[in-house]
């Protein structure tokens, strides 16, 4: 278990579910080895003297056990190759990222990636390796 202060944009990214508008890269691989929650906000005033942001407060708890999963370099080829072309389909981000996407169903390459939560980006994983 980890708990931590960060920017308040960086804090909400990593616990941003699938399908919001922050949810990406950062979201996908780690909330691919823990549950993440967001706690609360600490004001500039807190802070002396004041940040020119605010500050969010995160906790991570580890997935027990570790999720069965492919190899984690490959999860982030695929989720990096998913996100760096966030409005194309997974279908043309992972043709063109040079993956091989014949076993992916088509409802799945249909898809943008911020449509899938980390359980279907590990599935994906599994597909195109």
């Amino acid at each position: 278990e980890f708990s931590g202060m960060f920017q308040k944009e960086v804090a909400e990214r990593i616990a941003a579910p699938p399908g919001s508008k922050t949810y990406g890269i950062l979201s996908a691989l780690i909330q691919h080895y823990y549950e993440v929650s967001y706690l609360f906000t600490v004001p500039p005033t807190a802070f002396t003297p004041p940040p020119k942001v605010q500050s969010g407060v995160i906790q991570l708890v580890r997935k027990s056990p570790v999720p069965e999963a492919p190899d984690y370099t490959l999860i982030k080829r695929v989720v990096k190759a998913a996100f760096n072309q966030r409005r194309k389909t997974l279908r043309n981000a992972l043709r063109s990222a040079g993956f091989d996407i014949s076993a992916v169903p088509d409802e799945t390459l249909g898809l943008r990636a911020e449509a899938l939560s980390v359980a279907e980006f590990q599935e994906l994983a599994r597909l195109v390796s």
